[in-house]
Protein backbone atom coordinates (compact mmCIF):
# COMPACT_ATOMS: atom_id res chain seq x y z
CA UNK A 1 0.00 0.00 0.00
CA UNK A 2 2.93 2.51 0.56
CA UNK A 3 4.27 1.68 -2.62
CA UNK A 4 0.57 2.25 -4.84
CA UNK A 5 0.61 5.55 -2.58
CA UNK A 6 3.81 6.48 -3.78
CA UNK A 7 3.11 5.68 -7.20
CA UNK A 8 0.07 8.00 -7.06
CA UNK A 9 1.71 10.94 -5.57
CA UNK A 10 4.40 11.14 -5.80
CA UNK A 11 4.48 9.34 -9.78
CA UNK A 12 6.80 6.86 -12.19
CA UNK A 13 10.15 8.17 -12.32
CA UNK A 14 10.52 8.58 -8.36
CA UNK A 15 8.73 5.40 -7.69
CA UNK A 16 10.73 3.59 -10.08
CA UNK A 17 14.00 4.80 -9.40
CA UNK A 18 13.50 3.75 -5.59
CA UNK A 19 12.80 0.23 -6.57
CA UNK A 20 15.96 0.18 -9.02
CA UNK A 21 18.14 1.82 -6.28
CA UNK A 22 16.63 -0.92 -3.28
CA UNK A 23 17.53 -3.29 -5.31
CA UNK A 24 21.29 -2.73 -6.21
CA UNK A 25 21.44 -1.88 -2.54
CA UNK A 26 20.44 -5.06 -1.42
CA UNK A 27 22.66 -6.74 -4.09
CA UNK A 28 25.73 -5.15 -2.40
CA UNK A 29 24.41 -5.56 1.11
CA UNK A 30 24.52 -9.52 -0.03
CA UNK A 31 28.16 -9.15 -1.39
CA UNK A 32 29.08 -8.49 1.95
CA UNK A 33 27.73 -11.20 3.22
CA UNK A 34 29.93 -14.31 1.80
CA UNK A 35 30.43 -15.58 5.06
CA UNK A 36 28.89 -18.72 7.24
CA UNK A 37 28.43 -16.70 10.10
CA UNK A 38 26.72 -13.45 7.77
CA UNK A 39 23.84 -15.50 7.39
CA UNK A 40 21.62 -12.75 8.82
CA UNK A 41 23.20 -10.23 6.51
CA UNK A 42 22.23 -11.97 3.66
CA UNK A 43 18.41 -12.25 5.13
CA UNK A 44 18.49 -8.76 5.77
CA UNK A 45 19.48 -8.01 1.94
CA UNK A 46 17.08 -10.46 0.52
CA UNK A 47 14.30 -7.95 3.00
CA UNK A 48 15.47 -5.31 0.89
CA UNK A 49 15.27 -6.89 -2.36
CA UNK A 50 11.43 -7.53 -1.55
CA UNK A 51 10.85 -4.24 -0.39
CA UNK A 52 12.08 -2.86 -3.66
CA UNK A 53 9.83 -5.53 -5.73
CA UNK A 54 6.92 -3.70 -4.35
CA UNK A 55 7.82 -0.51 -5.97
CA UNK A 56 8.52 -2.44 -9.71
CA UNK A 57 5.99 -4.85 -9.53
CA UNK A 58 2.85 -2.23 -9.76
CA UNK A 59 4.34 -0.25 -12.81
CA UNK A 60 3.57 -2.37 -15.51
CA UNK A 61 -0.35 -1.14 -15.96
CA UNK A 62 0.24 2.52 -14.94
CA UNK A 63 3.45 2.88 -17.82
CA UNK A 64 1.28 1.80 -20.53
CA UNK A 65 -1.47 3.77 -19.95
CA UNK A 66 0.13 6.77 -19.72
CA UNK A 67 2.55 5.88 -22.69
CA UNK A 68 0.70 3.69 -25.18
CA UNK A 69 -2.35 4.87 -26.72
CA UNK A 70 -6.19 2.56 -27.16
CA UNK A 71 -4.25 -0.04 -29.63
CA UNK A 72 -0.74 -0.92 -27.97
CA UNK A 73 -1.87 -0.33 -23.97
CA UNK A 74 -2.25 -4.08 -23.40
CA UNK A 75 0.49 -5.36 -25.52
CA UNK A 76 2.61 -2.46 -23.78
CA UNK A 77 1.35 -3.56 -20.45
CA UNK A 78 1.98 -7.24 -21.14
CA UNK A 79 6.01 -6.83 -22.61
CA UNK A 80 6.70 -4.54 -19.02
CA UNK A 81 5.34 -7.82 -16.92
CA UNK A 82 7.22 -9.91 -19.40
CA UNK A 83 10.70 -8.14 -17.97
CA UNK A 84 9.52 -8.98 -14.35
CA UNK A 85 9.51 -12.73 -15.63
CA UNK A 86 12.64 -12.45 -17.60
CA UNK A 87 14.34 -11.80 -14.09
CA UNK A 88 12.57 -14.96 -12.87
CA UNK A 89 14.10 -16.90 -15.53
CA UNK A 90 17.37 -16.15 -14.97
CA UNK A 91 16.82 -16.70 -11.88
CA UNK A 92 16.17 -20.01 -12.05
CA UNK A 93 18.75 -20.68 -15.34
CA UNK A 94 22.08 -19.22 -13.96
CA UNK A 95 22.28 -20.10 -9.84
CA UNK A 96 22.24 -23.89 -10.51
CA UNK A 97 25.06 -23.01 -13.25
CA UNK A 98 27.02 -20.71 -11.32
CA UNK A 99 26.51 -22.63 -8.21
CA UNK A 100 27.01 -26.38 -8.80
CA UNK A 101 26.40 -28.06 -5.50
CA UNK A 102 29.87 -29.13 -4.03
CA UNK A 103 29.63 -29.90 -0.94
CA UNK A 104 32.94 -31.27 -0.03
CA UNK A 105 34.87 -28.04 -1.23
CA UNK A 106 33.27 -25.81 0.78
CA UNK A 107 35.92 -22.78 -0.52
CA UNK A 108 34.55 -23.51 -3.99
CA UNK A 109 31.02 -22.93 -3.25
CA UNK A 110 31.61 -19.52 -1.46
CA UNK A 111 33.86 -18.55 -4.75
CA UNK A 112 31.02 -19.33 -6.83
CA UNK A 113 28.09 -17.74 -4.63
CA UNK A 114 29.91 -14.46 -4.63
CA UNK A 115 30.43 -14.34 -8.42
CA UNK A 116 26.81 -14.36 -8.22
CA UNK A 117 26.49 -12.43 -5.87
CA UNK A 118 28.86 -9.51 -7.32
CA UNK A 119 27.46 -10.37 -11.21
CA UNK A 120 23.86 -9.47 -9.76
CA UNK A 121 25.08 -6.28 -7.97
CA UNK A 122 27.05 -4.64 -10.83
CA UNK A 123 23.62 -5.19 -13.31
CA UNK A 124 21.34 -3.80 -10.32
CA UNK A 125 23.54 -0.72 -10.57
CA UNK A 126 23.60 -0.51 -14.40
CA UNK A 127 19.55 -0.99 -14.44
CA UNK A 128 19.53 1.64 -11.40
CA UNK A 129 22.28 4.27 -13.60
CA UNK A 130 20.07 3.65 -16.52
CA UNK A 131 16.86 4.05 -15.16
CA UNK A 132 17.60 7.61 -13.94
CA UNK A 133 19.17 8.68 -17.24
CA UNK A 134 16.26 7.42 -19.76
CA UNK A 135 13.26 7.41 -17.67
CA UNK A 136 10.35 10.07 -17.73
CA UNK A 137 7.11 10.64 -15.70
CA UNK A 138 4.78 11.46 -18.91
CA UNK A 139 4.82 11.82 -22.56
CA UNK A 140 4.02 15.84 -23.94
CA UNK A 141 0.60 14.72 -25.29
CA UNK A 142 -1.46 12.47 -23.18
CA UNK A 143 -1.81 9.17 -25.56
CA UNK A 144 -5.25 8.42 -25.56
CA UNK A 145 -8.54 10.18 -24.54
CA UNK A 146 -8.77 8.52 -21.07
CA UNK A 147 -5.79 9.47 -20.05
CA UNK A 148 -6.98 12.95 -21.42
CA UNK A 149 -9.92 13.19 -19.00
CA UNK A 150 -7.64 11.98 -16.07
CA UNK A 151 -5.32 14.85 -16.78
CA UNK A 152 -8.25 17.81 -16.39
CA UNK A 153 -8.91 16.36 -13.18
CA UNK A 154 -7.37 18.68 -10.57
CA UNK A 155 -4.40 17.37 -8.31
CA UNK A 156 -6.58 18.34 -5.10
CA UNK A 157 -9.44 16.51 -6.20
CA UNK A 158 -7.65 13.01 -5.78
CA UNK A 159 -7.53 10.90 -2.58
CA UNK A 160 -5.70 7.72 -2.22
CA UNK A 161 -7.89 6.67 1.01
CA UNK A 162 -11.43 7.31 -1.36
CA UNK A 163 -9.70 5.63 -4.06
CA UNK A 164 -9.23 2.23 -2.20
CA UNK A 165 -12.40 2.87 -0.44
CA UNK A 166 -14.22 3.12 -4.17
CA UNK A 167 -12.26 -0.31 -5.54
CA UNK A 168 -13.33 -2.18 -3.01
CA UNK A 169 -16.91 -1.06 -3.30
CA UNK A 170 -16.69 -2.06 -6.93
CA UNK A 171 -18.23 -5.67 -6.81
CA UNK A 172 -16.48 -6.96 -10.31
CA UNK A 173 -13.31 -5.79 -9.03
CA UNK A 174 -12.90 -7.73 -5.54
CA UNK A 175 -14.07 -10.80 -7.51
CA UNK A 176 -11.20 -10.22 -9.81
CA UNK A 177 -8.66 -9.44 -7.10
CA UNK A 178 -9.77 -12.90 -5.30
CA UNK A 179 -9.26 -14.49 -8.44
CA UNK A 180 -5.92 -12.94 -9.41
CA UNK A 181 -4.85 -13.90 -5.99
CA UNK A 182 -5.41 -17.43 -6.17
CA UNK A 183 -4.00 -17.82 -10.47
CA UNK A 184 -1.04 -15.87 -9.63
CA UNK A 185 -0.21 -17.21 -5.95
CA UNK A 186 -0.45 -20.76 -7.73
CA UNK A 187 1.99 -19.68 -10.35
CA UNK A 188 4.36 -18.24 -7.15
CA UNK A 189 3.59 -21.49 -4.82
CA UNK A 190 4.85 -23.96 -7.97
CA UNK A 191 7.52 -21.79 -9.25
CA UNK A 192 8.93 -21.92 -5.22
CA UNK A 193 8.69 -25.54 -4.64
CA UNK A 194 9.22 -26.84 -8.59
CA UNK A 195 13.06 -28.17 -7.22
CA UNK A 196 11.27 -29.87 -4.46
CA UNK A 197 8.68 -31.61 -6.68
CA UNK A 198 11.17 -32.67 -9.29
CA UNK A 199 14.12 -33.75 -7.14
CA UNK A 200 11.12 -35.63 -5.24
CA UNK A 201 10.90 -37.99 -8.54
CA UNK A 202 14.23 -37.57 -10.07
CA UNK A 203 17.28 -37.11 -7.61
CA UNK A 204 20.25 -35.48 -8.57
CA UNK A 205 18.44 -33.18 -11.14
CA UNK A 206 19.44 -30.41 -10.07
CA UNK A 207 20.43 -28.61 -13.18
CA UNK A 208 17.49 -29.60 -14.97
CA UNK A 209 15.25 -28.76 -12.71
CA UNK A 210 16.16 -25.02 -13.07
CA UNK A 211 15.84 -25.81 -17.00
CA UNK A 212 12.25 -27.06 -16.23
CA UNK A 213 11.55 -23.97 -14.16
CA UNK A 214 13.65 -21.52 -16.69
CA UNK A 215 11.10 -23.35 -19.69
CA UNK A 216 8.02 -22.32 -17.32
CA UNK A 217 8.90 -18.92 -17.07
CA UNK A 218 9.86 -18.56 -20.81
CA UNK A 219 7.20 -19.71 -22.22
CA UNK A 220 4.30 -17.60 -20.13
CA UNK A 221 6.52 -14.83 -21.34
CA UNK A 222 5.80 -15.84 -24.61
CA UNK A 223 1.92 -15.89 -23.39
CA UNK A 224 2.18 -12.46 -21.75
CA UNK A 225 3.05 -11.33 -25.04
CA UNK A 226 0.53 -13.34 -27.20
CA UNK A 227 -2.34 -12.40 -24.28
CA UNK A 228 -1.60 -8.74 -24.91
CA UNK A 229 -1.54 -8.60 -28.93
CA UNK A 230 -4.98 -10.12 -28.34
CA UNK A 231 -6.34 -7.84 -25.77
CA UNK A 232 -5.38 -5.00 -28.02
CA UNK A 233 -6.92 -6.65 -31.06
CA UNK A 234 -10.35 -7.68 -29.88
CA UNK A 235 -11.16 -6.06 -26.26
CA UNK A 236 -12.41 -9.14 -24.78
CA UNK A 237 -11.28 -8.64 -21.60
CA UNK A 238 -13.65 -10.97 -19.08
CA UNK A 239 -13.59 -13.99 -22.29
CA UNK A 240 -10.29 -13.86 -22.74
CA UNK A 241 -9.30 -13.81 -19.09
CA UNK A 242 -11.92 -16.81 -18.29
CA UNK A 243 -10.25 -18.93 -21.16
CA UNK A 244 -6.80 -18.61 -19.77
CA UNK A 245 -8.09 -19.13 -16.41
CA UNK A 246 -10.06 -22.41 -17.26
CA UNK A 247 -6.75 -23.54 -19.64
CA UNK A 248 -4.59 -22.51 -16.89
CA UNK A 249 -6.63 -25.42 -14.51
CA UNK A 250 -6.31 -27.98 -16.82
CA UNK A 251 -2.52 -27.32 -17.53
CA UNK A 252 -2.02 -27.58 -13.99
CA UNK A 253 -3.78 -31.20 -13.44
CA UNK A 254 -1.95 -32.57 -16.59
CA UNK A 255 1.00 -31.59 -14.94
CA UNK A 256 0.03 -32.72 -11.52
CA UNK A 257 -0.54 -36.48 -12.81
CA UNK A 258 2.00 -37.12 -15.46
CA UNK A 259 4.91 -35.23 -12.38
CA UNK A 260 5.78 -39.18 -11.45
CA UNK A 261 5.85 -40.41 -14.72
CA UNK A 262 9.79 -40.51 -14.96
CA UNK A 263 10.35 -38.94 -18.27
CA UNK A 264 11.81 -35.83 -17.67
CA UNK A 265 10.76 -34.49 -21.33
CA UNK A 266 7.30 -34.85 -20.57
CA UNK A 267 7.88 -32.44 -17.77
CA UNK A 268 9.89 -29.92 -19.24
CA UNK A 269 6.24 -30.31 -22.30
CA UNK A 270 3.54 -29.67 -19.38
CA UNK A 271 5.98 -26.91 -17.24
CA UNK A 272 6.16 -25.20 -20.61
CA UNK A 273 2.00 -25.68 -21.12
CA UNK A 274 1.46 -24.60 -17.38
CA UNK A 275 3.25 -21.48 -17.46
CA UNK A 276 2.41 -20.25 -20.55
CA UNK A 277 -1.04 -19.72 -19.20
CA UNK A 278 -0.66 -19.18 -15.91
CA UNK A 279 2.27 -15.89 -16.62
CA UNK A 280 -0.08 -14.85 -19.94
CA UNK A 281 -2.35 -14.05 -17.28
CA UNK A 282 -0.72 -11.80 -15.70
CA UNK A 283 -1.07 -8.66 -18.36
CA UNK A 284 -4.69 -9.95 -18.72
CA UNK A 285 -5.68 -9.11 -15.00
CA UNK A 286 -3.76 -6.01 -14.80
CA UNK A 287 -5.33 -4.81 -17.46
CA UNK A 288 -8.77 -6.01 -16.59
CA UNK A 289 -8.52 -4.31 -13.38
CA UNK A 290 -7.95 -1.09 -15.00
CA UNK A 291 -10.74 -1.18 -17.58
CA UNK A 292 -13.53 -2.22 -14.33
CA UNK A 293 -12.01 0.33 -12.06
CA UNK A 294 -11.36 3.41 -14.21
CA UNK A 295 -10.98 6.41 -13.42
CA UNK A 296 -9.45 4.99 -10.39
CA UNK A 297 -5.50 4.98 -10.30
CA UNK A 298 -3.76 2.34 -12.06
CA UNK A 299 -1.19 2.13 -9.38
CA UNK A 300 -3.50 1.43 -6.89
CA UNK A 301 -5.39 -0.83 -8.79
CA UNK A 302 -2.57 -3.05 -9.78
CA UNK A 303 -1.01 -2.88 -6.98
CA UNK A 304 -3.81 -3.90 -4.66
CA UNK A 305 -3.52 -7.39 -7.20
CA UNK A 306 0.29 -7.56 -6.31
CA UNK A 307 -0.80 -7.39 -2.60
CA UNK A 308 -3.38 -10.13 -2.93
CA UNK A 309 -1.24 -12.29 -4.87
CA UNK A 310 1.45 -12.24 -2.53
CA UNK A 311 -0.97 -13.34 0.43
CA UNK A 312 -2.34 -16.25 -1.65
CA UNK A 313 1.19 -17.41 -2.79
CA UNK A 314 2.52 -17.17 0.52
CA UNK A 315 -0.12 -19.08 1.90
CA UNK A 316 -0.72 -21.52 -1.02
CA UNK A 317 3.20 -22.18 -0.09
CA UNK A 318 3.30 -22.88 3.05
CA UNK A 319 0.30 -25.81 2.66
CA UNK A 320 1.70 -26.84 -0.45
CA UNK A 321 5.07 -27.04 1.31
CA UNK A 322 3.15 -29.35 3.87
CA UNK A 323 1.70 -31.10 1.90
CA UNK A 324 4.55 -32.16 -0.40
CA UNK A 325 6.66 -32.87 2.67
CA UNK A 326 4.44 -34.83 4.59
CA UNK A 327 2.26 -36.65 1.81
CA UNK A 328 3.47 -36.25 -1.87
CA UNK A 329 3.98 -33.51 -4.77
CA UNK A 330 0.73 -34.59 -5.82
CA UNK A 331 -0.99 -33.88 -2.69
CA UNK A 332 0.27 -30.34 -2.76
CA UNK A 333 -0.82 -29.95 -6.41
CA UNK A 334 -4.73 -30.88 -5.91
CA UNK A 335 -4.75 -28.60 -3.63
CA UNK A 336 -4.10 -25.84 -5.83
CA UNK A 337 -6.05 -27.58 -8.42
CA UNK A 338 -8.84 -26.95 -5.83
CA UNK A 339 -8.10 -23.54 -5.71
CA UNK A 340 -7.62 -22.54 -8.96
CA UNK A 341 -11.02 -24.07 -10.13
CA UNK A 342 -13.07 -21.62 -7.37
CA UNK A 343 -11.06 -18.73 -9.02
CA UNK A 344 -12.79 -20.18 -12.71
CA UNK A 345 -16.43 -19.64 -10.56
CA UNK A 346 -15.19 -16.08 -9.47
CA UNK A 347 -13.92 -15.07 -13.12
CA UNK A 348 -17.43 -15.95 -14.65
CA UNK A 349 -19.26 -13.85 -12.22
CA UNK A 350 -16.80 -10.74 -12.71
CA UNK A 351 -19.42 -8.42 -14.53
CA UNK A 352 -17.22 -6.92 -17.64
CA UNK A 353 -17.93 -3.08 -17.64
CA UNK A 354 -15.16 -1.90 -19.50
CA UNK A 355 -15.08 2.10 -18.73
CA UNK A 356 -12.14 2.99 -20.00
CA UNK A 357 -12.55 1.60 -23.35
CA UNK A 358 -15.82 3.11 -23.79
CA UNK A 359 -14.08 6.58 -23.06
CA UNK A 360 -11.59 5.55 -25.57
CA UNK A 361 -14.39 4.73 -28.03
CA UNK A 362 -16.48 8.18 -27.43
CA UNK A 363 -19.34 6.33 -25.54
CA UNK A 364 -19.29 7.94 -22.50
CA UNK A 365 -20.12 11.37 -23.70
CA UNK A 366 -16.95 13.31 -22.46
CA UNK A 367 -15.41 16.52 -24.39
CA UNK A 368 -11.78 16.75 -24.25
CA UNK A 369 -8.88 17.48 -26.57
CA UNK A 370 -5.31 16.00 -25.63
CA UNK A 371 -3.21 18.85 -24.36
CA UNK A 372 0.65 19.08 -23.31
CA UNK A 373 0.90 17.45 -19.90
CA UNK A 374 2.45 21.52 -18.61
CA UNK A 375 -0.05 23.79 -20.23
CA UNK A 376 -3.02 25.39 -18.34
CA UNK A 377 -6.02 23.49 -18.98
CA UNK A 378 -9.34 24.43 -17.77
CA UNK A 379 -10.81 22.14 -15.48
CA UNK A 380 -14.74 22.71 -16.99
CA UNK A 381 -16.92 20.28 -15.85
CA UNK A 382 -14.93 16.96 -16.78
CA UNK A 383 -14.78 15.76 -12.99
CA UNK A 384 -18.65 16.15 -12.23
CA UNK A 385 -19.21 14.20 -16.18
CA UNK A 386 -17.05 11.48 -15.59
CA UNK A 387 -18.60 10.86 -12.27
CA UNK A 388 -22.02 11.18 -13.34
CA UNK A 389 -21.21 9.29 -16.06
CA UNK A 390 -19.23 6.44 -14.34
Amino acid sequence: LPATWLLDARGLRLTALLGCGLNALGAWLKCGSLAPQRYPLTLAAQAVCAVAQVFILGLPSRIASVWFGPTEVSTACAVAVLGNQLGTAIGFLLPPVLVPNTPNDIDLMAHNISIMFYGTAIVSTLLFFLTGVVFEEKPKYPPSHSQAVLQTIPPEDYSYKQSITNLFKNTAFVLLLISYGIMTGTFYSVSTLLNQMILTYYEGEEVNAGRIGLTLVVAGMVGSIICGLWLDYTKTYKQTTLIVYILSFIGLLVFTFTLDLGYLIVVFVTGGVLGFFMTGYLPLGFEFAVEITYPESEGTSSGLLNASAQIFGILFTLVQGKLTTDYSPRAGNLFLCAWVFVGIILTALIKSNLRRHSVNSGIMNLDVKAVPVDSPVEPENTTLKIQSTL
